[in-house]
């Protein structure tokens, strides 16, 4: 999960030192790439709980359907977010978000945009992969994208070793590139090994059953909507970060995109607290069901902890990894920059642990296949409570940046605590029925 996030961390490196409207720009591109990333990634996730519980029962033919229809209708899926995202450029301009960083950021997006295609096709391999509980595939298949990401933005975004001098639009490159080889790379590993190999192979693609589509639609589009709800407060800060201007928007992207690593690591840990719900589940063993769980709860909770000392301690040095010192010209910007994006870590190292909890306990009520009540709870909580916050203290003559990261504390720690009430009440609900 940290992979994902590491191909924009190395864009964002890389793009910031061009300067603060080109990493605004790849902000607002971006920005589009998580709302539709987030539906992607969230719809696949309906995956692993069957897989997890058709590998506990040892039920070969419910794995080989579910990966088959989870595959299908991720690809579907990636093409659908690709061509919206295309055709939403026009957005940008009617957001009223700086037009230097719009000119910018539409050729960037083009390029980007058609990446979502492999990447949710990447996903549900990913999600089949780790339902098998065959996590280390993924993992490498991820790594070597991001050496090649790297290599391709050393190449294109400056213009070695004779290869032409693209700026943004080679992020873009390097990012589409190394999506593609994940996807080919994944796939052959897994029709390599034993374990998997029967089942990702011989596939009957256009062969398809209603019900097993309507089982992971049912399951899928909530879970995508939890996380569309989400991302979408966190989308939301960078739109409304761009009405305050560049140098405002650059530093949120530096904020977001440190926070958003440090996420993701809960986020693995939350697929393997839907893995190990999802065994359980399958057992029907509900008391180690939540042994398990809880154990994980208190994992999120210690990595959280450390990740806001990190940002608490590190605040005004870790910004500056994302912009050029040395270029003279746009140093008040980058000073500017570098300032505002040390506040919002501290915001960044509060919400840690709220974060951490709502993401371990939302992949152990998947892990459940409970989706559609933490559906209104993330609403209720990004929405209802956060953005309102967010956008009355975000304006320049309140907080401004400070306020609209303030609303995203508010809208996790709801989600944190309403999340876990329910995955409470559902783990003892079920223990008592078993009785």
């Amino acid at each position: 999960m940290l992979g994902h996030t590491f191909v924009s961390f190395v864009d964002n490196v890389m793009v910031g030192q061009l300067g603060t409207a080109e990493l605004a720009a790849v902000s607002l591109g971006n920005s589009f790439m998580f709302v539709a990333m987030s539906l992607g990634i969230g719809f696949s996730t309906a995956i692993t709980p069957l897989i997890a519980e058709a590998d506990s029962a040892n039920n070969f033919d419910k794995a080989k359907s579910t990966f088959k229809h989870g595959l299908f209708l991720c690809t579907a899926l990636g093409i659908a977010l690709f061509l919206a995202v295309f055709f939403a450029k026009p957005l940008m301009y009617l957001m009223k978000q700086p037009t230097e960083v719009v000119e910018l950021a539409i050729p960037y997006l083009n390029l980007v945009a058609f990446s979502l295609i492999p990447l949710v096709i990447f996903q549900a391999l990913k999600q089949f992969s780790d339902g098998m509980s065959m996590t280390k595939y993924p993992m490498y298949a991820t790594l070597i994208a991001n050496i090649l990401n790297i290599v391709l933005n050393y190449l294109l975004i400056f213009g070695k070793f004779g290869f032409p001098e693209m700026g943004m639009v080679g992020a873009a490159y390097g990012t589409l590139l190394s999506r593609g080889v994940m996807v080919v790379y994944l796939w052959w590993l897994l029709s390599k090994k034993e374990r998997s190999k029967k089942l990702v192979t011989n596939i009957k693609f256009f062969v398809l059953d209603k019900l097993m589509i309507r089982k992971l639609m049912s399951l899928g589009f909530p879970s995508a909507m939890q996380m569309f709800f989400e991302v979408g407060i966190f989308t939301a800060a960078i739109w409304l970060s761009g009405l305050l201007g560049k140098n405002p928007q650059a530093a949120n992207q530096i904020a977001l995109n440190l926070s958003t690593m440090t996420f993701m690591v809960s986020m693995g840990l939350s697929v393997a607290s839907m893995v190990r719900v999802g065994n359980q589940k399958g057992l029907h063993n509900y008391k180690e069901l939540r042994r398990i769980a809880f154990s994980i709860f208190f994992m999120a909770i210690l990595l959280s902890v450390l990740f806001a000392i990190i940002f608490f301690l590190f605040h005004k040095q870790l910004p500056k990894i994302y912009v050029d010192y040395n270029d003279v010209a746009n140093l008040a910007d980058n000073m500017e920059v570098v300032s505002i994006a040390a506040q919002l870590l501290i915001a960044a190292a509060i919400f840690q642990i709220s974060d951490g909890i709502q993401v371990v306990v939302l992949g152990a009520l998947r892990g459940l296949q409970d989706v559609k009540i933490p559906t209104i709870i993330t609403f209720i909580s990004y929405w209802i409570i956060g953005f309102p916050v967010s956008y009355y203290f975000g304006k320049a003559e309140q907080l401004g940046s400070f306020g609209i990261w303030l609303g995203l504390l508010a809208g996790l720690s709801t989600a944190a605590v309403l999340l876990y009430i329910r995955f409470n009440y559902l783990t003892l609900k079920l223990i008592r029925e078993k009785e």
